[in-house]
This record gives structure tokens, C-alpha cells and sequence, in this order.
């Protein structure tokens, strides 16, 4: 035993012994008449110490205090918020209007079931505590003063210490809380804040992949994230932090510094949460000021429309690409047009709205797809000369079989690399869809024809077993994504004429790998990606109508007629070939 606890227990043993003789040799001699009511309301709370708290012996611990675990309560329409007076910290937080997978199953099986409001975290296996040099420990009883909207809990120590946290609900805006911490005569204080959070989607998997902490460091505003890491991690750009988010899936607790910034030692830990009921389990340590400190805590989903519009940032939260790309695409195109179709066109199913979505990229992209389907018509019509070209050189010199096909080209008025001008334009469109429909909270929990919720796989056979990198069920709108990419690359390799047949395989691989992958994704993203290979056939069917192949053959033949300049590329290009071949002629004298 160290000695402080050998002198902490000496002290008890101290205190008890003379509480007991000042029990038997003083009050047994005061007459029972000499004793007042309030004599005998303060011998009530000494028992009730006794009996229901045994740690309130301690010195430093104020004998008056309220003994026996009482809940609390703030709420308004958006948030329900529980507390207890055990630790004075939070002990549930409620959403109101959102519900869990298992609370919406139960009212689509039985629509007379009235769907309980999602609870985001509950103090089960969570915790909120301050610590301090002088083995202050903040899960006892706390004192409690309430009014109308805000809730105090005030701990005393000996010395005219204390720790008081004040928690006030937001008139002006109704998922935040004022939260202030006050503190006298504690040294070195530190806040813990674990957060579990529960398993309240449909997909586990996808709900675990977007659980962690996000956070804005103070002097940048670049904001930052760490997700799975099994010890505490000190911020990497070691600068004061603006504000920390326990982000969920789809709902998230923000809490900012109103007056003094999280420090630079402020540090963090996710653990997998082995449990069924829990996803994750978040941890917080962070040093705060001695005195008051201010903050601000966000309790809600995670919309980026509405956490845009507090101006601080933490629209930044959801995970909409990790390339610049792709995350100006989400924000300045597809969220403002989703936004569109869904307040101005009043679109209420989602299906339809996807829908209209795809037709509008696509059409948009229509002049570009159009300008890399006559490249590769050029192309296909050209393959036979450049078949003989490469046939004439394939043993004796490839790389002049290359230089004369770069000249065919040039003659016929060809660029060999028009086909890929529209992917160009529509990979970045399609990663932004594989980050935007797994984070938007208005496709959660909205059905669509067979998908009950198109932010979660969609399910029309349960095999029973799982199926290493495939699952335990057959996605539907993942198979007609599949086959019809299948049939797009099929189509796509007759249209090049297969000019690199060494290929061919690696092309007709890839939808079989996508059945895996997207099998358990959003629906949203395999209808969508679905949609947009059945217009592309419609785009194609037609463009074959209007394309005549004898007609381009005679053009390009027309074209090798007529003088053409070379273009400073082209000069390059030839004089980087003609640099290759006297390399390989000097290689051949050696």
C-alpha cells in the first residue's frame, strides 16, 4: 500500500472512531426534549450517509450532499436529454423523429407499433468524468438546482473546492446545449468522455465504417479524423482543436470550445466494440482550464444542409471524398441537385428522385459521350491498316510499327485517346456517388420497390450461411448492376475491336468483383450505377443509328489526302521516338 492510502485509511479509521465516541458520550446525554426538528433532519441525512453512501465518510467529501441516484430531465422537439445526478453527467441522448433499423422493421412488419425516438448513447457503456491531482473522482453524488431550461450538478470538496457543471438547453437553436464546466481548488484537471456507440442501422458493417472522431484544428480549420485505433493518439498536427465530433453513420455529439480551445495535448481512442449492442467505443482526454470553461454541444443528425448553416465547419464530418475532386463534385453538384429534385420539383420517393438524377448527368455528359463514340467508330474502322502495320513490324522493329501507327493516325485525323475524354468527366461523378449515397440521412430508413432502405444493401433472398467476400444475402440491384456492366464491357469490346486482347479478361473480371464488393453497400449506389449503364446502352443504341461507319471510313480516307501540320506534341512525340531508336542502334553496335 503507498503511503498517501496508508494515511488516507488512517484518517478513516481516525474519523469513524471519533464519530462513535461522539455519538455515545454526547448525544446519549442531551434529553430527548433539547432536540429540534432540524437536529433531527440533519441525524436523518448522517444515517442515510451511512447506509447509502459509504464513501461520504471521507473528509473531503460534504456530509449534506443528496445521497440516493435521481434522473433528469431537458428536452424541446428536436432532443431528449436524460441526466443523472450520479456524476452529473449525461445518461441517455435521445433524437427525436429518427429511429433505429430495429425500431423501423418493427412498424414495416406492424404498422400499428409506434417506433420509440433513436437513443444515440446511454451511460451503460459510456462515461463522462474529471480527474485531478488530488484523486478527485466525479461518478458520486452531485447537488442539484434546476430551472426551466438548464441543470446544474455542484460536487464540494474540502477547502472550499468544487466542480460544477451547468447544462442549458439552446432557445435559438434546438439540437445544441450550453455546457459550462467551473472548477475551484482543483489542480490539473482533466475531462474523459467515452461514448459507445450503439448498433442502430441496418447494415453493421457500413455503420462501423463511418463511426469515429472528427475534429477541426483551431489554427488551420482543416478538419481531421481517426477511426480505429486501440490506444489514446495525440492530434498529429499537435495545434489547439475547435472542436471534437463522436461521429456515427448518421448522428453525431459535437462539442466545441466557446472561450478556450481544446489544448494540443488533446487525444483520442477507438476501440471495435466486441458487444452486439455496441458498434465502437469513443474516448476523449483532454486538459481544461482551472476557473470556467465554455462549450457548446451539438446533439442531431448529420445533414450537411443543416450543419452547413452553423458556419463553423462540421458539414466537414461527412465523408464525401478524400480527393478534392470528388468532395467539389458532392458539395457543388450532386448535394445541390439532390436538394433541388427534392424541395423545388416536392419529389417525395427517392427512387424517382435517383432516377431523374441519373437522367440529368447523363444528358449533361451526352456531347462528350457522343464525341468518344465517334473516336472509337474512327478507331474500329482504322483497326484493319493498323492490324497490318503492327503485323509488318512485330518481330523485326515494335517500335517503328508504333511510329506508323501514331502517323496513321495523324493523316486520318485521329486522337487515339478521345475515347477517355468522358471518363474524365464521369469518374470523378462516380466516386462522388460512392461517398455521397452511403452519407445521406435522407435516404435512410426510405424504401424503394424491394430495397426497405436505400442507405443500407437491399435483400430479396437470406442464404442462411455467409459467403467469404460476398455475405449472407443476394442483392438484387447489385446483380442488375453487375450483368449490366457485363453486357457494357461486351458491348464496349466490339465497338474498340478488342485492341488489346491481353485485356480482355481484366475487363470482364471487374463486374464479377463489384458482385462481392457491393453486395453489401447502399442499394442507392447499385441502382444508380445500374441506371447509368442502362441509359448509356440507350445512348449508344442511337448513336449507332446516326453513325455511319462506311461514311467515317471515307472521310478518314479524305483526311490522309490533305497536308496536316504537325502539332507541337506530335514533334515531341516523334522526336522522343526517333531519340528511342537510335539508343536501341547504338545498344546494337556494343
Amino acid at each position: 500500500m503507498k503511503q498517501n492510502d496508508k494515511s488516507s485509511f488512517t484518517g478513516l479509521i481516525l474519523m469513524a472512531a471519533i464519530l462513535i465516541i461522539f455519538n455515545v458520550f454526547v448525544f446519549d446525554n442531551v434529553s430527548e426534549h433539547d432536540v429540534s426538528e432540524e437536529d433531527t433532519e440533519q441525524s436523518d441525512i448522517k444515517q442515510k450517509i451511512e447506509d447509502n453512501n459509504p464513501i461520504a465518510a471521507s473528509p473531503e467529501i460534504d456530509s449534506t450532499e443528496v445521497l440516493i441516484e435521481e434522473f433528469y430531465t431537458l428536452e424541446n422537439d428536436n432532443i431528449k436529454l436524460e441526466f443523472t445526478n450520479k456524476g452529473g453527467e449525461i445518461s441517455s441522448a435521445v433524437i427525436k423523429g429518427y429511429y433505429s433499423y430495429q425500431e423501423y422493421k418493427k412498424n414495416r412488419d406492424d404498422d400499428t407499433y409506434e417506433c420509440k425516438d433513436i437513443e444515440i448513447f446511454n451511460n451503460k457503456n459510456s462515461k463522462f468524468e474529471i480527474t485531478g491531482d488530488r484523486n478527485i473522482i466525479t461518478n458520486e453524488l452531485f447537488f442539484v438546482e434546476e430551472s426551466n431550461n438548464s441543470i446544474s450538478f455542484k460536487k464540494n470538496y474540502a477547502n472550499n473546492s468544487y466542480i460544477k457543471y451547468t447544462y442549458s438547453l439552446d432557445e435559438n437553436e434546438p439540437n445544441f446545449v450550453d455546457f459550462s464546466i467551473e472548477s475551484e481548488g482543483i489542480s490539473n484537471p482533466e475531462l474523459i468522455w467515452t461514448i459507445s456507440a450503439p448498433e442502430t442501422e441496418k447494415s453493421k458493417t457500413n455503420q462501423e465504417q463511418y463511426t469515429g472522431f472528427y475534429y477541426q484544428e483551431d489554427y488551420s480549420k482543416d478538419v481531421d479524423y481517426t477511426w480505429d485505433n486501440d490506444a489514446f493518439e495525440i492530434n498529429e498536427f499537435n495545434t489547439d482543436i475547435s472542436w471534437i465530433a463522436f461521429k456515427q453513420q448518421f448522428f453525431s455529439t459535437i462539442i466545441r470550445a466557446k472561450n478556450n480551445n481544446f489544448n494540443n495535448n488533446t487525444e483520442f481512442k477507438v476501440l471495435n466494440n466486441e458487444e452486439d449492442e455496441y458498434i465502437k467505443t469513443m474516448s476523449l482526454r483532454t486538459q481544461i482550464e482551472t476557473g470556467k470553461s465554455n462549450y457548446s454541444v451539438y446533439f442531431g443528425p448529420n445533414d450537411y444542409n443543416k450543419l452547413k448553416s452553423y458556419d463553423v465547419g462540421y458539414e466537414n464530418i461527412l465523408p464525401l471524398g478524400f480527393m478534392w475532386i470528388d468532395t467539389i463534385v458532392n458539395k457543388y453538384v450532386i448535394i445541390k441537385l439532390f436538394n433541388f429534385l427534392k424541395n423545388s420539383a416536392g419529389i417525395a420517393n427517392f427512387g424517382i428522385i435517383i432516377l431523374l438524377l441519373t437522367l440529368i448527368i447523363k444528358f449533361s455528359l451526352a456531347p462528350f459521350t457522343y464525341k468518344s463514340y465517334l473516336s472509337q467508330a474512327k478507331m474500329k474502322v482504322l483497326k484493319p491498316e493498323v492490324d497490318k502495320i503492327n503485323e509488318k513490324h512485330k518481330e523485326k522493329d515494335p517500335l517503328k510499327a508504333q511510329q506508323e501507327s501514331m502517323n496513321l493516325y495523324r493523316k486520318a485525323g485521329v486522337n487515339p485517346m478521345g475515347g477517355c475524354l468522358p471518363m474524365l468527366f464521369q469518374f470523378p461523378i462516380l466516386i462522388a456517388m460512392f461517398r455521397f449515397f452511403p452519407a445521406s440521412i435522407d435516404l435512410r430508413q426510405n424504401a424503394f420497390l424491394w430495397a426497405d432502405d436505400l442507405s443500407a444493401f437491399d435483400s430479396i433472398y437470406n442464404l442462411g450461411f455467409e459467403i467469404p467476400f460476398y455475405g449472407d444475402h443476394i442483392s438484387l440491384f447489385t446483380l442488375l448492376m453487375c450483368l449490366s456492366t457485363l453486357m457494357y464491357t461486351h458491348m464496349n469490346s466490339q465497338m474498340t475491336g478488342n485492341q488489346m486482347p491481353g485485356m480482355k479478361w481484366m475487363m470482364y473480371l471487374m463486374p464479377v468483383m463489384f458482385l462481392g464488393f457491393f453486395n453489401n453497400y447502399a442499394s442507392a449506389l447499385s441502382y444508380y450505377y445500374f441506371l447509368a449503364n442502362i441509359f448509356t446502352f440507350s445512348q449508344m443504341f442511337f448513336m449507332r443509328r446516326f453513325v455511319d461507319e462506311k461514311a467515317i471510313l471515307a472521310q478518314l480516307e479524305a483526311n490522309k489526302k490533305k497536308p496536316k501540320k504537325k502539332s507541337k506534341f506530335q514533334k515531341k512525340l516523334e522526336e522522343m521516338q526517333r531519340k528511342q531508336e537510335q539508343q536501341l542502334k547504338n545498344r546494337k553496335k556494343k
